[in-house]
């Protein structure tokens, strides 16, 4: 899956060159290999592979730096007196309850409100019966991987699309099979006719993983229009759709587009997360199953977690029942605008002509596309040393080739703050774009 940027904040300095030699990783290796236990790693664990994501992120916290690589959601209107007061009442009242073991479904009164915010969404008449809590959408990819997935089966994914996904179906020995995204999303033509090809080859093809709404990490929506036909396409050959969508709610104008779940019941598991709604730590998703497939989806993710945290959901359920929950999502939305307008401004005044971008309507990221040729990895060691942090586009690919593209993240940094992290990371951008034209 393209790079992995193995390295953290404990390893390196901003100025120094952060890459290995290869005699030391030679050594690191055998080292590894010597060890008696290496022989009882199963292939699988071979696939499992450290984020690029992760890894960026631990140089990011170093002090100093201006991070334009996490994803992270802004807390800045999430008053945090209130939560306070909330987990101390569902304490107070109901400790016994909350600090103990619960139902592996999740609890009927989070099942209940998910259903109410999914209808937001213009998912109409879930039932409470069909959803089942994650710890984080994450788990609901992963579960849904495992319970669908035998080694060498195909999972059709939007090319880039979310590295944590890429970094679970690689777990579960798949075979990841990107397809081509324009303006308007996932290309309905390519994906007819990438399934066509695979199946002359012989292969099954199991699940089409997509991000319909603000793509993770391009910031690209797919077009309404397109929806249903997607899903249909996905029908006629028997795929199950894996619809991954936290960002949906965050679409800047206020209007979410009506998601793939919506009018296929029975062919779309949907994912959705508290994480950018609420709070990303208190690791609460969800997955809204068809009915005919609940029992094993269910049973597969009670294997792993028993119960999601009950203290968790538990206070989940009581802030949103006492919270202007919808309020809050509307000053949300205004200060991911706000950032993201910033980054796409100062994008404008400080990058070369020959960069383009893209212009989200919500969500969290900006995908950077430079000249062809130019490798974006080399230059994360270089905007480290300039004072700023971004992910190289390999991160978001199967594919093992250079990537000229990178993403940047506006949710978690404050606008002047963006603008600084853009104008140390214009004179890389510009050397290499120099460099490249002579």
């Amino acid at each position: 899956m393209g790079y992995d940027v193995c390295v953290t904040s404990q390893d390196i300095a901003p100025t120094q060159d952060i890459e290995l030699s290869a005699e030391t990783q030679t050594a690191l290796e055998r080292a590894e290999a010597s060890h008696r236990h290496e022989a009882l790693f199963s292939e699988r664990a071979h696939n499992i592979k450290q984020s690029a994501v992760r890894d960026v992120f631990d140089i990011s916290i170093r002090p100093g730096l201006v991070s334009l690589a996490g994803g992270s959601p802004s807390l800045t209107k999430l008053p945090l007196d209130l939560v306070a007061e909330t987990a101390s009442r569902v304490i107070t009242e109901h400790g016994m309850e909350a600090l103990h073991y619960g139902g592996g479904k999740g609890t009927l009164e989070l099942r209940t409100l998910i259903c109410e915010i999914m209808a937001e969404e213009g998912i109409l008449g879930a039932s409470p019966e069909d959803v089942v809590v994650t710890t984080g959408s994450q788990s609901a990819q992963d579960i849904a991987t495992k319970v669908f997935c035998n080694p060498g089966d195909v999972v059709l994914v939007e090319d880039p699309t979310y590295v944590g996904a890429l970094n679970t179906f690689e777990a579960y020995q798949v075979q990841v099979e990107p397809i081509r995204m324009d303006v308007d999303g996932l290309d309905p033509t390519e994906l007819e006719a990438r399934i066509a090809a695979l199946e002359a080859e012989g292969k099954t093809i199991k699940i089409l993983y997509t991000i319909p709404s603000f793509n993770n990490p391009s910031g690209i929506t797919m077009a309404a229009e397109r929806r249903q036909r997607v899903v249909d396409i996905c029908r006629g050959h028997n795929i199950l759709v894996l619809e991954d969508n936290p960002y949906g709610m965050l679409r800047f104008d206020g209007h979410p587009l009506t998601p793939l779940r919506a009018d296929n019941p029975d062919d779309v598991i949907y994912c959705g997360s508290f994480s950018k709604i609420f709070s990303p730590g208190v690791r609460l998703g969800w997955a809204l199953v068809p009915k005919h497939l609940y029992r094993r989806f269910y049973l597969a993710a009670e294997a792993v977690v028993l119960c999601p945290s009950t203290l968790n959901q538990m206070l989940v359920t009581e802030f949103f029942r006492v919270f202007d929950w919808r309020g809050y999502l509307a000053e949300s939305r205004a200060v991911y605008a706000e950032r993201c307008a910033a980054m796409l401004d100062a994008l404008a005044a400080e990058f070369p002509a020959e960069a383009t971008w893209t212009t989200p309507d919500g969500g969290f990221f900006v995908w950077i596309t430079l000249p062809e040729g130019i490798d974006t990895y080399p230059l994360l060691y270089q905007a480290i040393d300039a004072g700023v942090v971004f992910i190289p586009g390999a991160a978001f690919t199967p594919s093992d080739v250079p990537s000229n593209k990178l993403r940047l993240a506006f949710s978690g940094v404050a606008p002047e703050q963006i603008r600084e992290g853009v104008r140390r990371l214009a004179p890389v951008v510009r050397a290499a774009v120099e460099a490249h034209r002579g």
